[in-house]
């Protein structure tokens, strides 16, 4: 579809244009009668000057298909065509007594005059051939507006095409300019509308910033924002409110399933009901992440790092898996946030790495400008499959294991801290999930160093 602007101004060009020939039309068929008349005789005399011609002693008007056509137009039309003493003469029963005998040896020009009766005018035309001079006297001469109008536009159109080149100006400004005002219109809205947070859209577009044609669409967009953050709102609401009466439910199970007296269904209990832990905490995770700010202050990201690998230490070697860090650069990697919630973020991707990453047998934490990679040598994942991990309740485990909230809540911690979460996959050549921050800064460079799992 043609922009805003595209059509107003195609449309208002048209329309222009079209008021302006109408104006024209309307300018030539009511001129004053006195112009008319003159105009007629500059026509008929330009035909006249046309249809004569003089060979040696004889003057001769032909019958041109102009000079018919005026013949026909005219039932009472006269005229008189002389040069020197030659001279041709229509039309002599309708010839009124005249003012000027033949030859007439007035100036070059054309005039129009009225009869010694004072009942009709006629034209006078004089125009110089050589050396010879051709006098035209034309009485009751019918000319069609179309040729009135050719002759007028023949001789006019200079001036035509400059007041047609100044009003056609006029209207592309005009247009430019209002077609301007209309998008830079549409313009703020979209910015404003951009600069809502989709995940809490409480802000509404104010209607004193929109002209008034964009009013309804601003208020169907407030509208719709309205209904949207109600439902974002009872949304998180649910999910907290859901995990937090889970708890309790849970905590009580777990007590009444150390009474089992059966060492194999009591296990398969214990591990069902940590697995609905893991996804009750995790929940409430989301919810709170989702609820409130959070305070951010100056964090190291490489200590951080180093106590997380730390930490899973033990699994790594348990599972036969290396765990090395990588750090561009020397000295502490500083970055805006809260250090509980990076610490989760982190530990959630180690985790996954260490259950996920079938064949893996190394997993580096890669520290550089903008935030750390985790990478390991894993199957890596299906084509694809990537895209949607960050949803809520979506895994990349065909086994099953997992909630499939962890990678939600990294995702919310990265949203919260002004980064992102990057996740990349080669099937059969590993993974790399990356935590990218705003801001990070690091001076020098030193050298790997590895932590070798035991």
């Amino acid at each position: 579809m043609r922009s805003i602007a595209q059509t107003f101004a195609f449309s208002l060009g048209i329309a222009a244009t079209t008021i302006f020939l109408i104006m024209v039309a309307i300018f030539v068929s009511r001129y004053p009668v006195e112009e008319r008349e003159f105009r007629a005789c500059r026509v008929v005399a330009a035909v006249l000057d046309r249809a004569t011609v003089i060979d040696g002693q004889n003057l001769t008007v032909r019958p041109t298909p102009a000079l018919e056509e005026l013949k026909a137009d005219s039932p009472n039309l006269w005229y008189v065509v002389s040069v020197g003493d030659l001279v041709s003469e229509y039309g002599s029963e309708h010839r009124p007594q005249l003012p000027f005998a033949f030859p007439y040896r007035g100036p070059v020009g054309l005039s129009v005059f009225s009869t010694p009766d004072q009942n009709s005018t006629f034209c006078l035309a004089v125009a110089q051939r050589g050396a010879l001079r051709l006098t035209t006297m034309v009485g009751e001469p019918q000319v069609r507006f179309g040729r009135l109008a050719r002759s007028f536009l023949a001789r006019s159109f200079s001036s035509i095409l400059v007041v047609a080149l100044a009003f056609a100006a006029t209207v592309a400004i005009g247009s430019a300019l209002a077609a301007r005002f209309v998008s830079r219109g549409i313009e703020r809205v979209a910015r404003r509308a951009l600069a809502i947070d989709p995940s809490a859209p409480q802000g509404l577009i104010s209607l004193s910033e929109v002209p008034r044609e964009l009013k309804p669409l601003v208020e169907a967009l407030n509208r719709a924002f309205g209904e949207i953050d109600a439902y974002i709102r009872m949304q998180r609401r649910f999910l907290g409110n859901a995990a937090h009466q889970l708890r309790t439910p849970l905590t009580l199970l777990r007590a009444k399933v150390e009474d089992v007296p059966e060492p194999a269904l009591k296990a398969e209990l214990v591990r069902d009901i940590r697995r609905l832990t893991s996804l009750v905490s995790a929940m409430l995770d989301l919810a709170r992440l989702q609820n409130h700010t959070i305070e951010k202050r100056p964090i190291d990201l490489a200590q951080i790092t180093l106590d997380v690998l730390a930490d899973f230490g033990p699994s790594a070697l348990d599972a036969g898996i290396e765990l090395a860090l990588e750090q561009a650069e020397k000295g502490p990697l500083l970055v805006q946030g809260v250090d509980a919630a990076i610490r989760s973020a982190l530990a959630n991707l180690v985790g996954n790495a260490l259950i996920h990453a079938h064949g893996a047998r190394r997993i580096v934490a890669t520290l550089g400008r903008d935030g750390i990679s985790i990478d390991d040598d894993g199957a890596g994942l299906p084509d694809g499959v990537e895209h949607g991990l960050t949803e809520p309740f979506q895994t990349g485990n065909t086994a099953g294991d997992g909630a499939g909230l962890g990678l939600s809540i990294v995702r919310e911690i990265m949203a919260a801290h002004g980064g992102e979460l990057v996740i990349s996959s080669t099937p059969g050549r590993g993974t790399s999930m990356s935590l990218r921050f705003p801001i990070a800064a690091a001076p020098t460079r030193s050298p790997q160093v590895d932590l070798q799992a035991g």
